[in-house]
């Protein structure tokens, strides 16, 4: 279902001017190749730099456009957000997931940040560090937020916010599936990097 009111989403629609949502459809039985046509469609209508900020599935719709439509590195596209990624493979939570199996194994053509929580129902939080190095993603530990959603109670996601800025500003490159470079929100005010040993 599209993110209501309480939605971090929709809330930075209504702070960011520019900000425009892609809709996708079938949300009740997503179509990858159909949230795929749409979404490519609504980039090639816009002028860059654009900065995409998926959640939950949109993340997957993200990755298979990169995969299908934009194999090659684009200036275009500045960063990606992708926050909450669901399994979608036989250990999906929802079988309407399956439609977007398997999961694009392929580095991102342009930097991206993926967003995990510890108590996600949708995804492990090892299985979501395991996809951002195969998608070349920085990695961003948000804590115990659910799947960081309305539910979650993360009203406008002051989080989301400074990883959204670390992406405008070009603070985070594409890594091409190397080191393992990640942001926590867990007690750190500056929302540094880490590298772990």
């Amino acid at each position: 279902m599209n993110s209501g009111p309480g939605h971090w989403q929709s809330q930075w629609e209504t702070l960011f001017p520019a900000c425009h949502r892609v809709d996708l459809g079938s949300w009740d039985r997503p179509h990858r190749n159909s949230w795929v046509n749409r979404l490519d469609q609504t980039i090639n209508a816009l002028d860059g730099p654009i900065l995409l900020a998926a959640h939950s599935l949109g993340c997957h719709a993200v990755a298979w456009w990169a995969a299908l439509a934009c194999p090659n590195w684009s200036d275009k596209i500045q960063g990606a957000l992708l926050v909450a990624p669901p399994e979608v493979d036989a250990r999906a939570a929802d079988s309407r997931l399956h439609g977007f199996a398997p999961l694009p194994q392929r580095l991102l053509p342009f930097p991206s940040i993926l967003v995990a929580s510890h108590n996600d129902p949708y995804m492990p939080f090892e299985r979501s560090r395991e996809l951002a190095q195969a998608w070349g993603s920085q990695f961003a530990d948000a804590g115990e937020t659910g799947h960081i959603n309305a539910q979650s109670g993360l009203g406008d996601w002051t989080f989301g916010r400074f990883l959204l800025t670390r992406l405008a500003k070009g603070q985070a490159s594409a890594r091409h599936g190397k080191g393992d470079a990640y942001v926590s929100d867990r007690g750190i005010g500056d929302g540094s990097l880490h590298y772990p040993s």
